[in-house]
């Protein structure tokens, strides 16, 4: 298992009344409030004592909050990684021209935004896909979660390139060319995201019941 994993089991674990902390501090700081961040140390720190490889303090503060603001389960598949956010948001797609339209503009305001600045746009993405698996969105049916684990190591590589040398970002780029059947080089996550999305948003029928 890895660092990341290891860090959403540990979300996972957590009681009912730490999640409705995280979700009190949607938006803020880690040093905001000393409950919040004596929690998110709890969870995080013995992990980045382990072992160097896992996940920033930046990211993983994002996940956490985003994980203890909505009520969307972690799906993590047999075979490997499970469905990334952008490729389940893309089945959200409304079908009407000018929603999809809006719709569209708020998602390409994620992969246009840095990480420092991408929270208020994330909080909406999962909060539509919230509304899916919650059975709200008719339209975007069999919706039942995301590899969180996959959110959080996407979001650690949002500001860089990828290196096809690493042995994870060689299987992430490995899961999206069999996901998408995509033969692209792509350099970044943003370019994964949105290779993503609009492939789910374009070559799936509404409310295909798909693996991601």
């Amino acid at each position: 298992m890895s660092q990341t994993d290891e860090f959403i089991s540990k979300l996972q674990d957590i009681k009912d009344g730490d999640l409705s902390r995280l979700r009190r501090l949607a938006g803020q700081p880690l040093d905001y409030a000393l409950p919040g961040f004596d929690l998110f140390t709890g969870l995080w720190w013995p992990l980045r004592a382990a072992s160097e490889r896992t996940p920033r303090r930046e990211p993983s503060w994002l996940v956490a909050k985003l994980f203890g603001t909505f009520s969307v389960p972690h799906i993590r598949l047999e075979s490997g990684l499970g469905p990334s956010l952008p490729g389940v948001l893309g089945k959200c797609e409304p079908s009407d021209d000018r929603d999809q339209r809006r719709f569209r503009t708020r998602f390409d305001a994620i992969i246009c935004s840095s990480l420092s600045d991408i929270e208020t746009h994330l909080h909406w993405s999962v909060r539509e896909i919230a509304k899916a698996v919650a059975g709200r969105l008719t339209y975007a049916r069999n919706v039942t979660g995301i590899d969180w684990a996959l959110l959080l190591d996407d979001l650690s590589l949002w500001d860089k390139e990828f290196n096809p040398d690493d042995t994870w970002q060689k299987s992430r780029l490995n899961a999206h060319e069999q996901l998408v059947h995509c033969q692209e080089r792509h350099r970044t996550p943003q370019d994964l995201w949105a290779c993503e999305y609009l492939y789910r948003a374009n070559h799936e029928p509404q409310g295909a019941d798909h693996a991601d």
